[in-house]
């Protein structure tokens, strides 16, 4: 592209001036005169190539035609098995280069293309069938392929499963008149809509492996293990075992790539691909901790691997065997025992498929039966939790699925039973439940009795929390005069009122708390008009206002991202949620950081942390004394702590030598795995203040640099314009105490809490708290950060996918008190000093 500038000579004046040419300068001007004649017709014919091209490459880059020349033809494949009726088995049908499999398979092959010959639409885009194996039966497993052309893609929604199935059926009864070689009667046959990556011919060259299963256990794993499987990897396994066994297939190791869209693993109950049949998809890493384990219902087990990223990840080692099925059929019976515990089947490991269990608990008469759920895990795709038409509990006629956090259930007299029903397709964890008989006169001595029948302390009744699971201790309640009374019935703190969360349930304690509907309301409370929003002004003294507005340039406040080039961007959290909002980028340039390799479905009222869960929570163990103090990774060198874990009248604990950090531990008596690092540096910041713990914050710099893994990652530090607001659930970890008073965790705890309101949060502490403190845990009691959790982190997840911390266990009134919640250092005040000390 070429551009021209023109310039008037301003010297001139506005007559015309005439100047006559000598034949010297008339020849010169005629050679000028072509010259630019000449170059004009150049450009001219360069305009009109230009439109050319524009009319027939570019224009046409958008119509209907190069449209479809950018599609690519479908492929619409189909799986199941078809069961022979006048077929005996015999051995060799196993091995697909005998002579019996290759005589067998073709004929049955010719047979299926005669069927879907019958349909004209079928018929018109079959490409070939492939027999893939036989069992016992005798079963055949079977794929047909349908190769739809660019030009006829619009007719797609027309092929489903059911026309295929019916294509088939209708084609079975017909086929006596059709050719087959050996006159083989097909007694049934399913159809199922499947990957076209999944279908793969035994016969050809390739990553096919035939496996035979023992009461022993054997190993496979995948291509390239453990350095990495190579992308488009399409391989199977075929396992078997002997009659009257199924086969148990466990994963010590799993790490495919975290998107089950290009990388995963799919395992079937069956010899084909077929989805009714299917057992369960697995992507991501899995932690040792909590291995995938999967069982079939018969002596056959299908297993694939697709892999399309380039993203090269280790894979997988798996262990598989044979167990006698008596030792899984089995289940359910009558119980008498007054105490006890049932578990799905194999549990924790996945229940087998098209399995039917029921157990009768009787307890003496008088008395009723207790059932809790400690665990109860029964998800499946496209599932209706409402229904649960697959996978089910079911007692006292009401069926359970999915995945519950807690379940309690009561009989009306003294039998109850207790139904587990697997279907054919896709199985999970189950269900572990615990049983006991009391008296319903006196179901729980000196405590209070929920409907669903759970005990909890009588002081829990009408405390505005549901503590029972079914508000049961909630109903029937006489407001404190500190409390206000919801709409619904239910009593919640005055101090709840207008504080931006809806306590209730119904809304009732905001309501009446908003600004008009012409009105904006600012972060501090305050009402201005609407028009004050997105006005490039900072009307709101917090600048709230202007905080999420494009609209916005230069307008700085609290809400603000600071761009490492100076600018303000104004937008909520604005760092690390995969958009480049920042000119030079910066808000997106730190955020290696929050993540948890591992996938994964005690601090007071807590539980049990898995490994790698936290993979940014470290130990701190002082001299001889073991584990003493929480922190969180930073980075390689650098950790954050609380100041008062250093800062004591002992000056032996700001002694960095005095300190050894744990890095990646769960166990506090297990170091496999836990890398151990001296600690090099301890600053405390310097306004620390002993008497209320103001600034209670401190960094340590590791003497040698932390080798990040599974179970070791940083934490993500949030900017100080970063919101976490009330109501936030967020998570807090520790080896601390598991109640007042009482003895340290051996395993790492872990507890869900809540961000409460700064005004409540205040009012509640009695004034202590500062700006640079905030409150999270339930003003209940029952969870909270106790003894030894201290300096440990508090730490919320973003819808960005990253984990930021919060807090820093700071200090408490006792531990899990009553309208005394923990008081954490609040990391968005220290964001600046944190990347001056460390540049991080």
């Amino acid at each position: 592209m070429y551009s021209a500038r023109y310039e008037y000579d301003g010297r001139n004046d506005n007559h015309e001036r005439i100047d006559f040419l000598t034949s010297k300068e008339k020849t010169s001007k005629r050679k000028v005169g072509i010259t630019v004649g000449v170059l004009v017709a150049l450009l001219i014919l360069a305009a009109v190539a230009a439109f050319l091209i524009w009319l027939f490459v570019f224009k046409d880059a958008n119509s209907e035609a190069t449209i479809s020349k950018k599609l690519i033809p479908s492929i619409q494949v189909y799986s199941g098995h078809m069961k022979l009726a006048n077929v005996p088995y015999n051995q060799k049908l196993e091995d697909t280069n005998s002579k019996d499999f290759k005589d067998l398979a073709e004929d049955l092959q010719a047979t299926l293309q005669d069927i879907f010959k019958t349909d004209s639409f079928l018929e018109k885009y079959y490409s070939k069938s492939v027999i893939t194996a036989f069992s016992e039966g005798v079963i055949a497993y079977y794929w047909s392929q349908f190769d739809i052309p660019v030009d006829d893609l619009d007719i797609l929604p027309e092929f489903s499963e059911e026309r295929v199935l019916e294509t088939l059926e209708n084609g079975i009864k017909e086929q006596r008149s059709m050719r087959s070689h050996k006159n083989i009667k097909i007694s049934e046959v399913t159809a199922s809509s499947t990957d076209p990556r999944m279908a793969r011919d035994p016969r050809a060259v390739g990553c096919f492996h035939r496996l035979e299963a023992k009461e022993t256990a054997s190993e496979f794993s995948s291509p390239g293990y453990p350095i990495g499987y190579p992308p488009k990897s399409r391989c199977q396994w075929q396992i078997r075992a002997a009659e009257n066994h199924i086969i148990s297939l466990s994963f010590p190791f799993f790490h495919i790539e975290d998107d089950c869209s290009d990388d995963f693993v799919f395992i079937y109950d069956s010899l084909s691909p077929d989805d009714s049949q299917a057992i369960t998809e697995k992507c991501g890493q899995r932690p040792p901790s909590n291995p995938l384990e999967v069982v079939s219902s018969g002596n056959i087990m299908l297993i694939n691997l697709i892999t399309d990223s380039d993203v090269q990840r280790p894979g997988f080692q798996a262990k598989y065997k044979a167990i006698p099925i008596a030792q899984v059929k089995t289940c359910g019976g009558t119980i008498t025992n007054g105490t006890g515990v049932i578990t799905s089947p194999l549990h924790p490991s996945f229940y087998p498929p098209a399995m039917d269990c029921k157990w009768t608990i009787k307890v003496p008469a008088g008395k009723k039966v207790r059932v809790k759920f400690t665990m109860f895990r029964m998800k499946e795709p496209q599932v209706d939790v409402r229904v649960c038409h697959k996978d089910y509990v079911e007692v006292m006629g009401t069926k359970y699925c999915g995945e519950m956090s807690s379940l309690a259930l009561t009989s009306q007299t003294n039998v109850l039973d207790v139904i587990f029903h697997s279907d054919e397709s896709y199985t999970d964890k189950g269900f572990r439940a615990e049983y006991s008989a009391y008296d319903p006169t006196d179901p729980c001595p000196n405590k209070f009795a929920c409907n669903s029948g759970i005990c909890i302390g009588k002081e829990l009744k009408c405390d505005g929390w549901n503590d029972c699971g079914d508000m049961s201790d909630e109903m029937k309640c006489n407001c404190e005069e500190d409390q206000f009374s919801c709409t619904n019935g239910l009593c919640k703190p005055k101090m709840w009122v207008c504080d931006r969360v809806n306590d209730c349930g119904d809304g009732s304690d905001e309501k009446r708390c908003s600004c008009d509907e012409n009105e904006w309301r600012c972060g501090n409370g305050v009402c201005l008009p609407q028009d004050v929003v997105c006005n490039n002004k900072k009307d709101c003294e917090d600048g709230s206002d202007e905080a999420s507005c494009k609209t916005s340039p230069g307008i700085c406040s609290d809400f603000s991202f600071k761009c490492n080039n100076g600018d303000c961007v104004n937008k909520v959290n604005a760092e690390c949620d995969h958009v480049n909002d920042c000119s030079d980028k910066s808000d997106e340039a730190t955020c290696n950081c929050g993540t948890r390799p591992y996938k994964l479905n005690r601090i007071v009222g807590g539980q049990n942390a898995d490994l790698g869960e936290w993979p940014w929570q470290v130990s701190l163990h002082f001299l001889t004394y073991g584990h003493v103090c929480g922190a969180s990774i930073l980075s390689e060198k650098w950790l954050l702590s609380a100041a008062h874990c250093f800062v004591t009248h002992d000056q032996a604990n700001h002694l960095a030598s005095n300190w050894q950090t744990y890095s990646g531990m769960q166990d506090q008596y297990k170091q496999e795995d836990v890398q151990r690092r001296p600690v090099k540096k301890i600053i405390s910041h310097p306004d620390y203040n002993r008497m209320n713990f103001d600034y209670d914050i401190a960094l340590l710099e590791l003497s040698e640099p932390l080798k990040f893994t599974n179970t070791i990652q940083p934490i993500c530090l949030p900017s100080s314009s970063h919101v976490f607001p009330a109501g936030m659930v967020c998570w807090v970890t520790g080896w601390g105490t598991v109640r007042e008073g009482g003895q340290k965790a051996q395993i790492l705890q872990k507890a869900s809490l809540k961000i409460i309101n700064d005004t409540v949060c205040n009012t509640v502490m009695e004034g202590q708290v500062t700006s640079r403190m905030l409150c999270s845990g339930f003003l209940a009691g029952g969870v909270d950060a106790c003894q030894g959790d201290s300096g440990g982190p508090l730490v919320c997840f973003e819808e960005s996918g990253k984990w930021f911390q919060a807090g820093i266990v700071s200090w408490g009134e006792g531990c899990a008190r009553r309208n005394k919640p923990g008081v954490y250092s609040r990391v968005t005040k220290f964001r600046e000093w944190i990347k001056k000390e460390t540049g991080v």
